[in-house]
């Protein structure tokens, strides 16, 4: 049970399409308890900051706390993000356009609440956790339900003009692709995030391809999770192979353009898709990454997979609070 020391605690809270995950943690970033929503973004922009806020009393709860006990609650949330005003300026995936996300969830929540993309969060969580805030640049490529990125360059988190860098989900990999939420052709997103690889292992199916998936769940696949993916795939289902190795190549080659373009001493993958697909996918990711880089380029570069998952973006987020409340 936690101790009752007054405003001793801050929540990371990670936006999702799908999820919301709540943390609290203590004073030297321990965790102390989580609580997990589905997101239900379909409901509209006011039904899902209800859930973030039930989500985050219903953690702080758990944890036997008050809330007078928070200092602060951070939020990553996806898309474009204006920490500044608090607002949701784009996100895709949510169907959100200029949501002020800050105002509204202090007045449920009476604490100082605190927003930045849910990527740049994620980095933020893997920096100081798995990395000690040690290397001088990095780049994450984080991929859920779709994909985004976070960036450290010269040791400081990395936002660009307007707090929008490293939406590497929506580099242009294939001009000639399949069109994505944010309206581009071709996007790495749309290539190799979660929902397009359950797209292409449904379109397979559909086509008369046979998968040991329909005989887990069903011709519909209605309940498809990334961790059926990978007990296919260890059980010999060729069809569902082909489609992650192939999103596994795209995301190579995502790789390999941020390797080129900002030369990082380390290139972290994260997201629930790396942690339930991580086996599978990142031998292929790095051979990829090896064979687009250009000469010379990958020397002394390292990736891995974050042993983060689910965690970097509340740990992020509760780094986040803690910073700002310092």
């Amino acid at each position: 049970m936690a101790d009752n020391n007054t405003r001793n605690y801050v929540v990371g809270v990670d936006l999702g399409g799908t999820k919301i995950l709540a943390g609290v943690f203590d004073s030297k970033l321990q965790p102390v308890g989580t609580t997990k929503f589905s997101t239900k973004a379909q409901r509209g922009p006011e039904a899902v900051l209800e859930r973030v806020a039930r989500c985050v009393l219903d953690a702080i709860d758990e944890c036997d706390l008050e809330t007078k006990q928070i200092r602060a609650v951070g939020v990553g949330a996806p898309g474009a993000v204006d920490p500044e005003h608090g607002e949701v300026i784009f996100a895709p995936n949510l169907g959100w356009k200029d949501i002020a996300v800050v105002k509204d969830l202090e007045k449920r929540l009476e604490v100082p609440v605190f927003l930045e993309n849910d990527c740049h969060i994620c980095m933020l969580g893997v920096y100081e956790q798995e990395l000690k805030s040690k290397p001088k640049n990095v780049v994450g490529v984080f991929i859920g339900t779709g994909i985004g990125g976070g960036m450290i360059i010269n040791g400081e988190p990395f936002s660009g003009a307007n707090h929008t860098a490293g939406e590497v989900g929506h580099m242009v990999i294939d001009v000639n692709g399949p069109k994505c939420n944010c309206g581009n052709k071709g996007c790495f997103e749309v290539l190799a995030g979660r929902l397009a690889i359950f797209r292409a292992i449904q379109s397979a199916i559909k086509n008369g391809e046979k998968s040991l998936l329909t005989e887990m769940l069903g011709e519909d696949l209605k309940d498809l999770r990334s961790g059926d993916i990978r007990k296919a795939i260890r059980r010999g289902d060729k069809v569902v192979e082909k489609i992650v190795e192939e999103a596994a190549e795209y995301t190579g080659i995502a790789v390999a353009n941020l390797v080129n373009i900002l030369n990082p001493e380390i290139v972290v993958l994260g997201g629930g898709v790396i942690e339930a697909l991580g086996d599978e996918m990142m031998p292929t990711i790095t051979k990829s990454a090896k064979s687009h880089v250009m000469p010379g380029l990958f020397k002394n570069v390292e990736i891995f997979a974050s042993k983060l998952g689910d965690n970097a973006g509340i740990t992020g987020a509760a780094v986040l609070a803690r910073d700002k409340t310092r």
